[in-house]
């Protein structure tokens, strides 16, 4: 029995192929700010993040027609959204003289998505700094394991989904993200141990 209260993806999708806006607008309400945490993730910008996000919709909505079904809705607008990041990114590149390399997250630290409870300015200051820190070392990850440590451990996807996104076998996935945490395992071991990042 289908539940008009509350219906599924799928119920959703088949409505909006169908010629109901109001079913497509309820999947965007419903993903817009998973999307969101994506685009801001990967662009490091929130005006980009927010483009970024409209173009995203924009094509799910025109290729909602081609959308088989074989993956699930959520899976097949993060790839949409990942690509459109990647070519955003690829172009800051060609627009900008930078000394990043190419697919960084950005200069800017990685943003809290839990409280800040703590109200002693010697924790702010040093989870500010391991911040800063993480961030360096994360932009210093090769781009393939970077895109997969993003998805997969900052963005809290699963293996699965990861690799669904990315058009990646589980086993590459959970092969590149192994050498993503051992090399981060290894510079944030230096930094606690001499104070100092690495190089």
């Amino acid at each position: 029995m289908t539940d008009y209260t509350n219906p599924t993806d799928t119920e959703l999708v088949t409505r909006a192929k169908a010629g109901d806006r109001e079913a497509f607008g309820l999947l965007v309400e419903r993903h817009e700010a998973s999307i969101y945490g994506l685009c801001i993730k990967m662009l490091r910008n929130p005006e980009d993040a927010e483009d970024c996000l409209q173009e995203v919709f924009v094509k799910a909505y025109k290729a909602l027609p081609t959308f088989r079904e074989e993956a699930r809705f959520s899976t097949w607008v993060y790839r949409i959204a990942t690509n459109a990041c990647l070519m955003r990114i690829r172009k800051r590149k060609l627009d900008t003289v930078s000394l990043d390399q190419p697919l960084q997250l950005g200069e800017a630290e990685i943003p809290r998505e839990i409280a800040d409870w703590t109200t002693d300015p010697a924790s702010v200051v040093m989870n500010e700094e391991l911040g800063g820190v993480l961030t360096r070392h994360i932009n210093a990850l090769p781009a393939n394991n970077r895109i997969v440590f993003v998805l997969r451990d900052v963005h809290g996807l699963s293996t699965e989904e990861t690799a669904g996104i990315l058009g990646l076998s589980v086993p590459a996935v959970k092969s590149r993200l192994h050498r993503a945490r051992l090399f981060l395992r290894e510079r944030l071991s230096q930094y606690y141990s001499s104070g100092e990042a690495m190089a």
